[in-house]
């Protein structure tokens, strides 16, 4: 029986606790603040409940994976799972509405031919065949399997980009990038609009991300999107009730300053208020580097944040409202340079995710709760503390996305990544995309064993990165890197 100190209770974190602690190792978790879930947290006020960081879940199985693998329940026991549909309603610049199905892809192609014209959704389908040509050659590297000592495979691009033109038309072969799926490939702004959400729901440049990104548009429309009743928070809920079974130590109001050992190998952690924790092994749900930890990272920039405006209304919520509506941006390129360039600043019309769900347990009766969220510059590239900038930013998000539901508000509350670094501790407030193969191993994440004997990483800044499947496969595959006693 190993002594195990997981850093952080974040949802990496705790999925990794439960997991060892089932196999008999003896696992404490640290945490700096006074709850859990990490980047999964909820606002209550009044009644009202808001997700403030992920909303709907892709993947499901990492988490019935978990509950089988470290309880006698399974996860619908623990959570009510229900099935979005549709998917998602997109409104396109032009004003054209394109409603996407959740896990159909037939009903996707006849949408996006009605709203776009005959042959897009041909285009699109044939886009995604080619996603699940890339999601059938990194599904096991980049979810199941840790990253290799030599990654340098997961470097190239698997896209089965078309073969050129022969003959006197002929072109060379394109480069491979986002940006050549959506312009040679789609040929069409709404169909570029809505793989450019994709990218930017990660904080992704979708003129710098590889090809490979398709495999997410392939996973969601292939096997869905769900929402769990009373928000994701009863997720992490769920999973910290696993813990507390199998008899995981939880110390709240527990911040680690730094790890103990020496450059070989890691023994232990001292804490904030001077004690220590001696270890075996220790497992770091944070940024490795805020603890002294050297940590081969990727070369691409920080992640940018989330800007969150949570709105309490008044009435009930109309029926037919989607349960997501994603408002695109007025200006694609606009957004692009003000979200990715040098001086970053704020795109006015900006894509915008509004999130309706039709959940009682998240309002009182007789009204709704609903959110939107935008992918904004990190606090640091931008000064998120300045004077007046959260809520006149929250004044022209609502006036560009749901500007009919100004009349409805109770109340709202902004959230900015300020607000998020200060909550979950992440640098700037950033919030990590998953790893994706190709563009030369700068779209992938730090390995879950790290150099020091003795250290593993988690959550979503490891192998292999963010959203909640994510953290879950690196809890799942630290877990198995570590073994039983």
């Amino acid at each position: 029986m190993a002594r195990i100190v997981v850093i952080g209770a974040g949802m990496g974190g705790l999925a990794a606790a439960a997991r060892l602690a089932t196999v008999g190792h003896r696992v404490t978790v640290c945490e700096a603040a006074d709850s859990h879930g990490g980047m999964v947290g909820q606002y209550r006020r009044e009644g009202f409940g808001f997700d403030t960081g992920p909303t709907l879940l892709t993947l499901p199985a990492v988490y019935r994976d978990l509950m089988l693998k470290t309880g006698r329940t399974r996860l619908e026991d623990e959570v009510e799972l229900r099935s979005v549909e549709p998917a998602a309603v997109h409104r396109l610049p032009d004003g054209t509405t394109v409603e996407l199905a959740n896990a159909s892809r037939a009903r996707v192609v006849q949408s996006l031919d009605q709203a776009l014209g005959d042959g897009a959704g041909l285009r699109w389908g044939e886009m995604l065949e080619r996603g699940r040509a890339v999601w059938e050659a990194t599904r096991r590297p980049l979810l199941e399997e840790p990253l290799p000592d030599d990654p340098s495979a997961l470097h190239q691009d698997p896209y089965p980009f078309p073969s050129p033109r022969r003959g006197l038309f002929r072109r060379p072969l394109p480069p491979q990038g986002l940006a050549d799926v959506a312009g040679r490939e789609l040929r069409h702004p709404g169909l570029t609009a809505l793989l450019d959400e994709y990218a930017l729901r990660f904080g992704f440049d979708p003129r710098r991300a590889p090809a490979s990104l398709t495999a997410i548009p392939y996973m969601e429309q292939s096997f869905g999107i769900w929402y769990v009743t009373g928000g994701m928070r009863a997720l992490a809920d769920a999973v910290l009730r696993r813990c507390e079974q199998r008899r995981v130590e939880l110390r709240f109001d527990t911040r680690v300053q730094q790890l103990l050992g020496d450059d070989d190998r890691v023994d232990g952690v001292l804490l904030e208020d001077g004690s220590k924790l001696d270890a075996d092994v220790v497992v770091a749900d944070t940024d490795p580097g805020a603890l002294g930890a050297a940590v081969e990272q990727p070369t691409a920039e920080a992640a940018p944040g989330r800007f969150t405006v949570l709105l309490a209304l008044r009435g009930a919520r109309p029926a037919g409202t989607a349960h997501r509506t994603v408002v695109h941006a007025a200006d694609r390129l606009d957004q692009l340079d003000a979200l990715f360039s040098e001086s970053p600043r704020l795109c006015e019309r900006p894509t915008v995710q509004l999130l309706r769900p039709d959940d009682a347990t998240l309002a009182p009766a007789g009204h709704e709760a609903a959110v939107l969220t935008v992918t904004v510059p990190a606090h640091g590239r931008l000064d998120w503390t300045a004077a007046g900038r959260a809520e006149a930013y929250a004044d022209a998000v609502l006036a560009h996305a749901a500007p009919e539901l100004r009349e409805r508000m109770l109340w709202r509350e902004v959230r900015t990544p300020a607000d998020t670094e200060a909550r979950t501790g992440a640098t700037g407030g950033s919030v990590p995309g998953p790893a994706l193969a190709g563009g030369g191993g700068d779209w992938l994440h730090a390995a879950n064993r790290a150099a020091r004997t003795g250290l593993y990483l988690v959550g979503g800044a490891a192998h292999p990165g963010g959203g909640l499947a994510g953290v879950g496969m690196s809890a799942a595959v630290t877990a198995e890197l570590i073994g039983t006693p």
